[in-house]
């Protein structure tokens, strides 16, 4: 079974989003990861800066993942590139053996997961 920990914003903090809809999302990508038997942790920070990228290194921290995602809430909107940088970051220094996955939309993370594993599998890593 592979640890994997996704880093994306609290549904209840966006704006513009229903809070209801994007959780019901976040539920349903983590029934994916269950079904594909990966172990999944969450770490979800406020959309409010200044972002809390303490937490995120504290959950870097707190175990061996195989796989860290980055959301596409972090990733996508061009005003968010420097914390999108920093997580990267952060990944990398904290968890420099994981794959680094990226995701469409919060119910596919697991299956980019899966191809992010099966590439660092063909890499001998």
């Amino acid at each position: 079974m592979s640890n994997v920990l996704l880093i994306g914003f609290a549904a209840e903090t966006i704006p513009g989003f229903e809070p209801g809809a994007v959780q019901a999302q976040l539920d349903e990508g983590s029934r994916n990861f269950a079904r594909q038997g990966l172990t999944e942790d969450q770490c979800l920070i406020s959309f409010d800066p200044p972002y809390d990228t303490a937490k995120i290194a504290e959950h870097l921290q707190q175990r061996d993942y195989d796989c860290v995602v980055v959301g596409g809430g972090i990733r996508k909107p061009a005003e968010l590139l420097e914390l999108f940088q920093a997580v990267v970051n952060l990944v990398h220094w904290h968890q420099p053996h994981a794959a680094i996955s990226f995701n469409s939309g919060p119910t596919d993370s697991a299956d980019w997961v899966l191809k992010a594993l099966e590439q660092q599998r063909q890499n001998g890593r």
